[in-house]
């Protein structure tokens, strides 16, 4: 099976869906959108409730968590704003420009599963 990038599926998916708006996690608004699916694609959430997340906030919870954990805890913004390890980056993320799109390294832990 060939591996994809994720950063390019993500441009992929920006160039597609890209539009201006607020994102529903870290709230910051006129930034550049793409859609993120609650439960994700490959766990059955193909035409499963979707939200609008800003590029920084849908990078980082992919660098944070595999698809099994996002389908067994984190399929609500709710769930998402209250997890720990998102927490901290979304109370740093509020804090900056629209245009801010930063480096996101996958986690170590998810590094040790690949």
């Amino acid at each position: 099976m060939k591996r994809v990038d994720f950063n390019i599926k993500i441009k992929e998916e920006i160039r597609v869906i890209k539009k201006r708006g607020c994102c529903e996690l870290c709230e910051r608004e006129n930034v550049a959108t793409t859609i993120h699916h609650l439960l994700p694609k490959d766990e059955g959430g193909t035409f499963a409730e979707t939200a609008n997340l800003c590029i920084p906030c849908h990078k980082q919870i992919h660098a944070l968590y595999t698809n099994k954990e996002l389908a067994s805890r984190l399929t609500t913004i709710l769930h998402l704003k209250q997890d720990e390890k998102l927490r901290k980056f979304l109370k740093w993320i509020r804090k900056q420009p629209a245009e801010t799109i930063p480096k996101t390294k996958t986690a170590r832990h998810r590094k040790k599963r690949r």
